[in-house]
């Protein structure tokens, strides 16, 4: 293979079409290890599991009494745990397909659930301001932690091996560090809509509802690079890095998929990018291995997977 000039274009070729939910699909999540399928969930009160590469239904889960918001998969994708309006933190086992128990205590809708590494503890960010942890090997129902420092709803969050990234609709992005019981706060000055770390955990990218996407230093709060040119400034919209973390990704209002370079913030062509779908993209999150594949999910109904087209086997 020549050597790369620069990052790789955006996997922009439609492989397949994922259209079984009703109504707004809010969370596309790509299995752990070869990642071959996608778990989602939407305004449909349901989680459906897929296989990425056929685009078919596997499975789907219901026990959801209002809108699913979001998906966290274990290591071994053996179990998931979803939330959205219930209140309530779901956890599933995916060869049954039923929840093996539900979290309750917080006073809101649950915007946001993240496992950690080994899938023991999860933790949980709601309308009410507040995240929880829960420790799932414990038989008590209640939350090891209750972290209340942000002013208003969590809609994002991140759980690393000694951290955890939160980000609230307060403006601001707060890094908890676990082995010290230290706390953190970068004022971002917007509504925060979606947190994602780079894997050295030294830098992270926040995406606000004021049409920016920033790359921020986890150490010293300073920013490194921003990204603008999509349009987002009243609904969370998902923005992660591309392969190798050296491009920014991020579906916007508008149904278009946008690509930087992560070093010097360019827009990639095509500038503008085309409409892929008819609503807002409210999740779009690259597959961990492969650099010729992602997914977006959308107001719109559909779950979207894109490849190279040398990558359309």
């Amino acid at each position: 293979m020549a050597p790369s000039r620069g990052p790789q274009p955006l996997a922009r070729t439609l492989h397949a079409v994922l259209d079984n939910h009703k109504g707004s699909v809010n969370v596309a999540r790509y299995s752990k290890g070869t990642a071959q399928y996608v778990l989602t969930g939407g305004q449909d009160r349901t989680v459906r599991l897929w296989n990425a590469n056929l685009g078919t239904e596997i499975k789907t889960f219901t026990a959801h009494g209002y809108e699913v918001l979001s998906i966290t998969v274990s290591q071994d994708n053996a179990k998931f745990a979803s939330s959205g309006g219930d209140r309530s933190v779901f956890l599933w086992d995916v060869v049954t397909g039923t929840t093996t128990r539900r979290l309750a205590g917080h006073m809101g809708k649950v915007y946001v659930v993240e496992f950690n590494e080994d899938a023991n503890v999860v933790a949980s960010g709601s309308f009410d301001s507040t995240v929880r942890l829960w420790d799932l090997r414990a038989q008590t129902r209640q939350p090891i932690q209750i972290l209340e420092e942000a002013h208003d709803a969590v809609q994002t969050l991140q759980v690393g091996q000694t951290y955890i990234l939160t980000g609230s609709v307060d403006g601001l992005v707060r890094t908890y560090d676990i082995r010290m019981g230290e706390l953190r706060s970068d004022f971002i000055g917007h509504p925060v809509a979606s947190v994602v770390p780079t894997q050295d955990a030294q830098t992270y990218l926040v995406a606000t509802l004021d049409n920016h996407i920033r790359l921020m230093d986890c150490s010293t709060g300073k920013m490194l690079n921003d990204f603008t040119g999509h349009v987002n400034e009243a609904y969370r919209c998902r923005a992660c890095f591309g392969h190798a973390e050296a491009t920014v990704i991020c579906g916007d209002e508008k149904g278009q998929v946008w690509a930087w370079d992560l070093v010097d913030a360019k827009i990639m062509q095509p500038n503008p990018p085309p409409k892929v779908h008819q609503k807002i993209i409210t999740w779009t999150e690259h597959h961990p291995t492969n650099a010729g594949e992602m997914i977006t999910a959308s107001a719109d109904g559909t779950v979207k997977i894109w490849r190279h087209p040398d990558n359309n086997e």
